[in-house]
């Protein structure tokens, strides 16, 4: 069965009065032999029920075949944006389309550019199922019904657009994977989600892997992304929330009044409100307290904050990037991380695999770290043939840990390109690499202090010099043998507090464990 032809339209209070000149658009639509119309549907104001009637007749009686319906709706303003668009919106609800028995089409060519705008927006979201029309009067001097356009908003018709979009999908994806070729399927479908999210939405995104996984460098890109896109206008604000330890924690994220803070001689914004218009990356976001929590998620459903000591919310909106390197469900259980919170950010969560995972990936990310060495030494180094077979064979081993992922993988590349004067990494070399590299991680498993400060600091621990370790260490456990601070500063200052005049042995225990980072819920694991 052959569809009927519907068009949807304005009632033109210039152009079909006939005052500038004898083209109509609602009559002449209807006299394109090439474009039958069955149906022209006329939306009119009460004001203009004269015209509409006289528009109906003229029609009808040219073409009586053709059926004109009149639909008088009230538009107070129609250069008022909210009133047009809803009055539209309703009258489309309404109708009640029959897409399989006729073919509808939207009239562009009569009422105000606002409304126009309106039909683009509600046809473009198949509010209407509709493609658009656009006439125009016969030129010069010439009879008849003058021009017809018609565009079709599907873009799945056009090869070339979708070829295009194409393209530029996949350059966004490949920008976000820093220009590395990656091949493991699960990694490369995560970023094709992850551009499509950063680029349709300014929820939280919560980006969870193990150290080294490359959080950090996403996170920073993601954020480019939303700028090219002009998601953001801001700046990138990258807090390590591993180091916001004790009482500096609030002022630093949130900022305070100076006389909030004892010896503080000047009001503090805070990073919260330096990331205001842009992206604040909350790296290490499970390092938070459960106070800091509360308060950031206030801040990004209402977009303000109270600064420390001071009786007046500020506001900054912001997009939110997290980053985790535990597991926050299990945190959510134990009571270390506010539910609220996790459901706010896991509403797109992404895992990024470790690199034992991604072996396939391993080649490309190899290419990758030659290449940035290259530029940071400023000299060109490749391997020999035998040493690049014998270090990729060892990289993509099941029994490689790679417990630091991609920072080792980089830190050894950097190595070796170092070690070659000559631009030449041979095998001796590659072997002593394993070596180094492999005695590095066993010394880490063996060594219970380097245990032990890993599961508290992570890749920090790394960063502690070996004179510091035993004692920190000594501390940690006598911070989990104990009940609270005050217990533990006891026990551990039982000899020299005797000789203080103070004995505020929490206060000493904390200002240590403040020179790493760390406070007392940190060490209880």
């Amino acid at each position: 069965m052959e569809k009927t032809n519907v068009v949807i339209g304005f009632l033109g209070t210039n152009l079909d009065a006939g005052k500038r000149r004898r083209w109509r658009p609602s009559v002449q639509i209807a006299e394109h032999p090439d474009f039958p119309v069955d149906r022209l549907e006329l939306i009119h104001g009460r004001r203009w029920s004269g015209l509409a009637e006289k528009i109906k007749s003229t029609v009808e009686y040219a073409n009586p075949q053709i059926e004109v319906l009149l639909h008088e709706v009230e538009i107070r303003d129609p250069w008022d944006f909210e009133e047009m668009y809803g009055a539209m919106y309703d009258f489309a609800r309404g109708y009640g389309f029959d897409e399989e028995r006729e073919n509808y089409h939207v009239h562009l060519t009569t009422g105000t550019h606002v409304a126009q705008i309106c039909w683009f927006l509600l046809t473009e979201a198949r509010h209407i199922p509709a493609k658009l029309i656009q006439t125009g009067p016969p030129r010069h001097q010439e009879e008849g019904p003058g021009s017809l356009q018609i565009v079709d908003l599907d873009l799945s018709k056009y090869n070339a657009l979708q070829q295009r979009f194409d393209l530029v999908t996949k350059e966004y994806n490949t920008f976000l994977k820093g220009g590395i070729e990656t091949r493991n399927n699960a990694f490369n479908t995560m970023i094709d989600r992850m551009e499509v999210v950063t680029s349709n939405s300014d929820a939280p995104l919560l980006l969870i892997g193990p150290t080294g996984t490359g959080k950090s460098e996403l996170a920073t890109r993601l954020y480019e992304l939303k700028l090219q896109r002009r998601r953001v206008k801001g700046r990138l604000v990258h807090v390590n929330c591993s180091t916001l330890k004790g009482e500096r924690a609030m002022s630093t994220l949130f900022g305070h009044r100076r006389q909030a803070i004892p010896g503080a001689a000047t009001d503090r914004s805070g990073l919260l409100r330096e990331a205001d218009g842009g992206v604040l990356f909350l790296d290490e976001i499970d390092e938070l307290g459960l106070d800091e929590q509360a308060m950031i998620l206030h801040a990004i459903e209402t977009g303000k904050y109270f600064p420390l000591g001071s009786d007046y919310e500020v506001t900054s909106r912001f997009h939110l990037i997290a980053g985790a390197g535990k597991d926050l469900a299990s945190l959510v259980a134990s009571g270390r991380f506010r539910a609220d919170l996790f459901a706010r950010l896991n509403l797109w969560t992404f895992a990024l695999p470790a690199l034992r995972d991604r072996p396939e990936d391993i080649a490309p990310n190899i290419a990758y770290e030659m290449a940035r060495a290259e530029k940071t030494l400023g000299a060109r180094v490749t391997f020999n043939a035998d040493a690049l077979a014998i270090y990729q064979k060892f990289a993509t081993d099941p029994g490689t840990k790679w417990s630091g992922n991609f920072r080792d993988l980089s830190a050894s590349i950097q190595r070796m390109c170092t070690l070659a004067p000559q631009g030449r990494i041979t095998k001796s070399m590659v072997l002593a690499e394993i070596g180094t590299i492999t005695s590095v991680w066993y010394n880490a498993n063996q060594d219970p202090e380097m245990q032990l400060l890993t599961s508290v600091l992570g890749e920090r621990s790394a960063e502690i010099d070996e004179f510091d370790r035993t004692q920190l260490a000594a501390v940690i456990r006598a911070c989990r043998k104990s009940t609270n601070l005050s217990a533990a500063g006891r026990r551990l200052f039982a000899v020299s507090r005797l000789t203080k005049t103070s004995k505020n042995d929490a206060d000493r225990l904390r200002k240590y464990l403040e020179k790493f980072g760390l406070d007392w819920a940190s060490c209880q694991g």
